[in-house]
Formats: structure tokens, sequence, C-alpha cells
């Protein structure tokens, strides 16, 4: 389940903080909490009583009932079940609220109702106050101080009280800008401050949309907001993978005519009419399944708080099944937006009998046919129409993308999930249990990574299989779109002629390499005596990748990976000064001159690195280059530079 985004917006009286938030939080289908209209309603509630013991003000604050509308459209405050949004905002309360507020009662009382919102938001939630980035959500994931001079802070508060039908006070206004500045910046507990980690806004000269809209491109670069998603769900082969290769418009997702063909959730990118949005394809939700067919099923339910949009896929020619019940049930406990496609719908005639699945309850249903395209374009108009204009981040710009592979069942997804912490991979004795590359979004002391879990690459031998092929396929293309691979190695079997051409596929690739060495909780003395030999024999094309002995299972040794990683990650984006580079060129070919060929002496006139990742070499010599002096070369520049974890390229260009 994704944690819902916390926007924390701080700032004085005036600067505009309600109008930002409620702004921002409509635009981006956010909840909204305005912590000042609590403060007010607490002190309505208080009235008189403001000066009465520590217990007798609590307990009038728990007897109040205080409560507020999260719509951003429409905020409602209320007492006891009575709506007191105008109530609030008449100038007795505005007088008395900073000094209501700065009561360790009222706070304490606030705090945990405050809380309480932030906690039971699942769409994200934009709280605005005076202490929020610092006491109520430190942890928020983007603080705002909103800030505006004297004058356009006491030019908004005049209009506000215009609304108010208050004119009377527009003398006043600057005077008790400045008091309530003063009283909240200087109490005791919980004063007006800026957060160490907020970002300063000045809304002096911006207008509320030019305010929304920086504070919207803030969360853009910082991969807070992303595209909206919509949830494939449905039983098995009832056409969801067929459903989006339609929706994509090309085949990615793996189809066969055996159910429980997918099996995690798989998420693709997508656009319709210009706006664009993520898919998540997901196994076939059997709740009375078995073995592994509950874990495909726990999965997909997960997949449930990750959607902004929920598409229920029934089979139409079948009917209404006891399965499609129950996930119903399950969608309606929710509070996700559904939208019911009916599919195999190939015929009017079909349509007429697909009529039935309306007893769902789940509103009017969408027919299409995903093998033909009857439908797809109706489906796609109301896709767009219900997703929201703007979604959660999946995955951070910045965040590195690193590739696991190897055979199947030797650990891959194991590895995911233990540097997750979490079950976000399927895990199963069976063999080939992944097969479709799932990317997760896992942060590791405070910086995110992006881990591609891979279907186990088989012998070719054994690709007559259908799903074997394609899957094979999107495991190589996995691996192009990676930065680092890791290739794991079952360090309790021996190594075969297929963990040798996983081997050579990654390191063809030109991506950083690393060798995880996993299972080794099941690896004892005479095995490691053996397993040393079969890696001095095997692993010579890649011997300066590093090498990291694990237990994925256990969690043994798991945090070195992350460190080896960066590693390799480091000495795949190295550059070598020019003038570096041919000082060390020049040393070497003059202690060690390339060999005579066809009785002449090659030259090598002059040397640059073309670039980076992999770090590539160019050579400008008078006459061919040996393949073994070129190797010379590449071990005396990792000797010289490092280049730990990554291949060098290197090639010769011969002078006319």
């Amino acid at each position: 389940m994704r944690k819902p985004l916390v926007i924390a917006i701080d700032g004085p009286s005036g600067s505009g903080k309600s109008s930002t938030s409620r702004s921002l939080a409509i635009m981006g289908g956010f909840d909204y909490l305005d912590t000042g209209a609590l403060y007010r309603a607490a002190t309505i509630a208080l009235g008189s009583h403001s000066n009465s013991p520590s217990n007798e003000i609590s307990k009038i604050l728990e007897q109040s009932k205080i409560d507020f509308s999260a719509d951003p459209k429409n905020p409602i405050t209320r007492i006891n079940g009575k709506d007191v949004s105008q109530d609030i905002r008449t100038k007795s309360v505005t007088d008395s609220v900073s000094k209501i507020s700065a009561l360790p009662e009222v706070r304490k009382f606030l705090f945990r109702l405050q809380r309480s919102f932030i906690e039971k938001t699942s769409r994200g939630i934009v709280v605005e106050g005076r202490d929020i980035g610092t006491v109520v959500a430190p942890e928020a994931d983007m603080k705002i101080y909103l800030s505006a001079d004297l004058q356009a802070r006491s030019m908004r508060r005049k209009s506000e009280l215009e609304n108010l039908n208050l004119l009377e006070l527009d003398q006043e206004v600057a005077r008790e800008l400045e008091q309530r500045d003063s009283l909240d910046s200087t109490r005791a507990i919980s004063p007006l401050r800026q957060a160490e980690d907020a970002i300063v806004v000045d809304s002096t000269l911006l207008s509320l949309e030019e305010t929304v809209e920086y504070i919207w491109n803030i969360l853009k670069q910082r991969g807070l907001i992303g595209l909206p998603t919509a949830v494939i769900l449905g039983r098995p082969n009832v056409g969801k993978s067929t459903l989006v290769n339609r929706i994509l418009g090309s085949r990615e997702a793996i189809i066969e005519d055996t159910p429980g063909v997918t099996r995690d959730r798989v998420r693709y990118e997508a656009e319709w009419n210009g706006k664009r949005f993520c898919l998540i394809d997901t196994g076939g939700w059997l709740p009375s399944g078995e073995g592994i067919e509950i874990k495909i099923a726990d999965s997909a339910a997960a997949s449930i708080y990750d959607a902004d949009l929920i598409l229920l896929v029934v089979d139409a020619k079948v009917g209404i099944q006891s399965d499609d019940l129950a996930l119903v049930d399950l969608l309606r406990k929710s509070n996700r937006k559904v939208l019911l496609i009916g599919n195999k719908v190939d015929s009017e005639r079909d349509e007429m009998d697909a009529h039935s699945l309306w007893n769902l309850g789940l509103g009017e249903p969408i027919f299409v046919s995903a093998a033909h395209g009857r439908g797809a374009g109706d489906l796609l108009d109301k896709l767009v129409e219900l997703l929201p204009e703007y979604g959660q981040a999946h995955a951070s710009d910045y965040a590195r993308r690193i590739a696991i592979v190897g055979k199947p069942n030797v650990g891959k997804s194991s590895l995911l999930n233990s540097f997750a912490g979490e079950t976000r991979a399927l895990v199963d004795d069976a063999e080939g249990t992944t097969r479709d590359p799932i990317d997760e979004i896992v942060e590791i002391d405070g910086k995110s990574w992006c881990f591609i879990d891979t279907a186990g690459i088989r012998r070719r031998s054994h690709h007559a299989d259908g799903i074997d092929y394609f899957a094979t396929l999107r495991t190589e293309r996995a691996i192009d779109n990676a930065e680092c691979v890791i290739i794991v190695i079952d360090a309790s079997q021996i190594m075969t002629e297929q963990d040798l051409r996983i081997i050579s596929l990654a390191e063809d690739s030109g991506k950083a390499l690393l060798v995880c060495m996993n299972k080794w909780d099941m690896v004892d003395e005479d095995r490691r005596v053996q397993l040393e030999r079969e890696i001095d024999r095997n692993l010579d094309q890649v011997e300066w990748a590093e090498r990291i002995n694990v237990s994925a299972k256990t969690g043994w040794h798991r945090d070195r990976l992350i460190p080896a990683v960066i590693r390799s990650l480091q000495g795949w984006e190295t550059r070598i000064p020019t003038a570096k580079l041919n000082a060390f060129l020049g040393q070497l070919v003059g202690a060690n001159p390339p060999p005579i060929r066809s009785g002449k002496q090659p030259k090598i006139l002059f040397a640059t690195q073309a670039g980076i990742a992999p770090p590539t070499f160019i050579l400008f010599a008078s006459d061919f280059i040996e393949p073994s002096y070129r190797r010379f070369i590449e071990r005396r520049l990792r000797e010289e530079f490092g280049f730990s974890g990554s291949p060098i390229r290197i090639s010769v260009r011969l002078r006319n």
C-alpha cells in the first residue's frame, strides 16, 4: 500500500495559506485540513471557560466533538454536529483565537485531532496552519512556509472582512495582523516558525493562481506527484492482459489461453486523447485458490490501495460468478472509484445478454471485446474522464534503476523483498513464479532506488513455451532499461552454462554489474572450496565486477549490496580528463609498446574518452592494435583509475 502524500503549509495570517491550500488540494484531488478553523472552533467551544482549570478545559473540548470536513470544495467546521463555519470567522473569535491557541490543553487536544485527520487520509492531504511542519506533521513529504509582507497581507485580510460585511474594521487590519504575528511567534508552546527543511514561498507579488502553480511545480520537480493510476482486477482468464494490450496499443502483457499467466502487479504507461496515465495489470483474483494462487490474489488485492480508479473486468459470456461477487464486496470496502467492464462482448447479441452485469450494483457497465477492439474507444473515453488530473508519483525521476537477473528460482524476488522489508514480488518454491519485470521503488537510507525484478532466464531449449519466450524477451529489455544489473547466482548449486550465458548477456549490455552469490546460508565448507574453483574458472570475464555473498531469505550481508551498487555506478560514470589520459597512456606505451604486427610497430598517437555509462575510449593509432594489447590497456586503466563494477569499451581508429 502506498503512503498518502502529506503537504504541510505554514505561515503567518494573511499570507494566503487557506486559499492556496484549498486550491492545491482541489488540483491534486487531495483532502484538505484547515487547522486554524479547528482552533477557532475550540475558541467557540470554550467560550468564557478559557481561564478554567486544566482538567475542565480538556473535559469541555472532549465533549464538544469538533469535526472538520476534509473536502476542499466544501470545507465545513462542526461542533456537536452543528455547522459553525460562519461563526468561527466573527471578530470576537478572531480577537481571542491566538490567546486560546496558546493554552497547553487546547494544543494537546487539537494535536491529537489533527493527527487523526492526517493518519486516516487515503488520497493525500494538504494541511495548513502555523505549526504543521514543525510539530503536527514533521514527517510531511513537502513543507512550505508561505509568507508575504505586511501590506500585502493587510490587503488580503481586508478583502476577507469585506466579504464578511465587516468594513468598519478597515483601519485596524494591519495592527491586528502585527499583534497576531507577535503572539503566534512568541508563545511558549509550538510557536510559529519556519521548519528547517521547509521551502519558503513569498506570495507578496504572486496571485493565487501563480502561487499554486509555483508550489505544484515544486511537487513535480521533487517527484511527489505523478500520473493517475488505473488498476485492472478480475478473476483469472477474463481477459485482463488482453485489455491491457488493447489500451496500450501494443503487445506488452503476456497472453496465453491458460489462466494464471499474469502473477505479479505489472505497471505500464498509457495515453489517450493527450492524457497520460499508469495502468497496472494484476494476477487473477481467486480467493478460493491454493498455494501460489492465494499469493497472486493477495497481491492483486493489495494493488487496490495504489489505485485512483479500479477497472473491474468480468467475463460477460459466462456471467457473474461467486468470485466476482466476493471481489465486489472487497471493492466496496475500499472506497475506490470502480468502472465495471464486461469483456468478450463480440456482438450486439452478446451485449443484450451482458446487461445482467447491472446486478453487481456498480453502475452502468462498459461492454468491450478486448480481443477484437469493440468498444475500446468508449472505454478509454470513460476511463480518462474518471481519472483525476494527477496522481501520486510512483517512481522518482532520480531513482536509479537496478535490474535483478538470474536463472529461475535463484532468489531474485526474495532479494527484492529483502530490500523492501515487505512482500513486493511473489515468492514461491516453484520455478518461474515471476513472468513480467516488476518495478518497485524502495527507499534505503533516505535514497530511492528502482529495483526491477525480472523473470528467470531459462535455457533456449525451454523457449518452446510461449510464456517463457516472452518472459525472456521482457527480461532482456529490462536489462537494457536499467543502469546497474545484479546477477543472482545460487551459491548452493553448481554453476551452469546458463549462469555464464546470463553473465555474458549482462556484460554485453554495457551496464554496471554486480555478482550476488545468494543462499549463502546453505553453503557448507566443502561447497565453498568447490565454489572458489568454479568462480576462478567461470567468472574471469567479469573479474572487475564486485562479488557479494548474501542470504536474501535471512537478510545476511544485505546491507553490503547497496554500497557495492553505488561503487559500480560511480565506476560506470567515471570520466578521465583527456590530458590525464594521454599522460598515463604515454607512460604505459613507453614502458610496454604494442606488439609488432607484420613487421611494423603500431603507434598510439592519441586517446580520448568518448563517453561514459559505460566508459568508452578511442585510441587513434597508425596501425591495428592486437586484442590482447587492448585488454592489457583495459587492465592498466582499471589499476590506475578504478572503474569498479563497470565494463570498459576500447576501440581503435586508424590514421588515414
